[in-house]
């Protein structure tokens, strides 16, 4: 089958619309899907995977066209893709969209390998096209509270955690790549500074990869930063807290509810305030500021310089750690569940 179609539905672009198209029809694609058809400014060609049943869900969540091969999506006339596909495939298909001087979007993390990485970014600066990394906690308007709260600061140190439970989808990566290269892309943007000291710690207690992560690391602006991160929590928990020399700032990423602590006196008193925050869909401020990147040619909101940087900090925790074999083998089996 080469497309599928529900005609009576779909929506009327502008004529001035980007022709965009949606490569991977898994839940994250899907959604870009139902995002980008909502969009007053983006025509949606459609969406392409080779699954029928993720077909089926994209269409009825976006009212669109979808494919089975690229080549079909291509042929319509796209502008510009976002590559939702999984990460393995990333190199290929970003490479091959580029080679046709297509904009590109592309899921964290930004490929399989750094290496592979920066051929994307290399080939997408030399045609020219906007090349931007899917990094969607930035646009969480919890983060961004956050972000306007500590600019300016001096910043001394920075802990987040991030931890749920084993997802139903398997992956062929572990907390590293999955869960805790947000939190690496969240630590250089808040410091801008680059990562300098990796000080992993890692446990695989269920999983063959690693589900425990606990991340140390120094940036050379001199902030110590802590991610702890695991699939073995019964609950999501997603709390970010930046400590600077006349603030304290403590946000959940869930509920978006940020506070900030200042005012600090000698007697231990100090003020609080909790900060307003916005209600954007990440996803959706995510895809506006892309194609927004797109139409005036200007810098990415998240740059695949930056996408490869926090896959090399992710690859360098998998490399530098080495977990020890006695810990292997006094381990007798899986957590057991009590409740």
């Amino acid at each position: 089958m080469g497309s599928r179609e529900f005609g009576s539905g779909l929506k009327s672009a502008p004529k001035d619309a980007l022709r965009v198209g949606v490569i991977g029809a898994g839940v994250m694609g899907s959604n870009h899907a139902r995002v980008l058809a909502g969009l007053p400014d983006s025509n949606l060609v459609g969406v392409v995977d080779p699954v029928e049943a993720h077909r089926t869900r994209a269409s009825e969540l976006a009212n669109c066209r979808t494919f089975d091969t690229l080549e079909v999506l291509l042929a319509e006339g796209v502008e510009a893709v976002t590559i939702a596909a999984p990460t393995h495939l990333h190199h290929e298909i970003a490479l091959h969209c580029i080679a046709r001087k297509i904009h590109v979007l592309v899921e964290k993390p930004i490929a399989s390998t750094v290496e592979e990485g920066r051929e994307i970014v290399e080939a997408a600066r030399r045609a020219g096209v906007t090349l931007m990394i899917g990094h969607v906690e930035r646009f969480n308007p919890a983060v961004a509270a956050i972000k306007q709260a500590i600019t300016g600061e001096d910043i001394l140190s920075i802990a987040i955690t991030r931890v749920g439970p084993f997802p139903p989808r398997m992956s062929n990566v572990g907390v590293v790549i999955d869960l805790a290269v947000h939190d690496i892309d969240l630590i250089r943007w808040f410091t801008e500074s680059d990562i300098v000291e990796v000080q992993p710690q890692l446990s695989s207690a269920v999983a063959e990869r690693e589900d425990i992560a606990l991340l140390q690391f120094r940036t050379a602006s001199g902030v110590l930063a802590h991610i702890n991160t695991n699939w073995l929590t019964p609950f999501k928990a997603r709390n970010v807290t930046v400590a600077t020399r006349r603030k304290y700032v403590m946000g959940d990423l869930l509920t978006r509810q940020v506070t900030e602590c200042f005012g600090f006196k000698p007697d231990g008193s100090y003020s609080m305030r909790h900060l307003p925050v916005g209600h954007d869909e990440p996803l959706r401020a995510e895809l506006i500021a892309f194609l927004d990147a797109v139409r005036s040619s200007g810098a990415p909101a998240v740059t695949g310089d930056e996408g490869v940087a926090s896959l090399e900090i992710a690859t360098r925790c998998l490399e530098t750690s080495a977990r020890p074999a006695a810990a292997r083998s006094a381990r007798k089996g899986p957590r057991r569940v009590v409740g």
